[in-house]
């Protein structure tokens, strides 16, 4: 089912690096189409890979997804100091 066409904000273009000029949608084959009202560059992407045996995630590997969440979250007491206001 085709999508409404929607501005990415902050996306440049790989052609002519324009930027908040990209368009994405999808058509009526399922696939993402990004086109840029510029210069007219598009380009498709299947929703689901095409070989059965490619398991590769679509979205591009970022410092952001490929972190492993090893952080101590834990809660740790945090304690001021507060000056008087007199140097002894």
């Amino acid at each position: 089912m085709a999508s409404p066409k929607r501005f990415i904000a902050g996306a440049v273009c790989p052609r002519c690096a324009e930027m908040d000029k990209i368009m994405m949608f999808t058509d009526d084959n399922d696939k993402q189409v990004r086109e840029c009202v510029a210069c007219g560059f598009t380009d498709a992407m299947a929703e689901e890979p095409e070989a059965q045996d490619q398991t590769q995630v679509l979205e591009l590997e970022t410092r952001v997804n490929k972190r492993k969440n090893e952080d101590d979250h834990t809660v740790q007491q945090v304690v001021f100091f507060k000056s008087t206001g007199q140097d002894d």
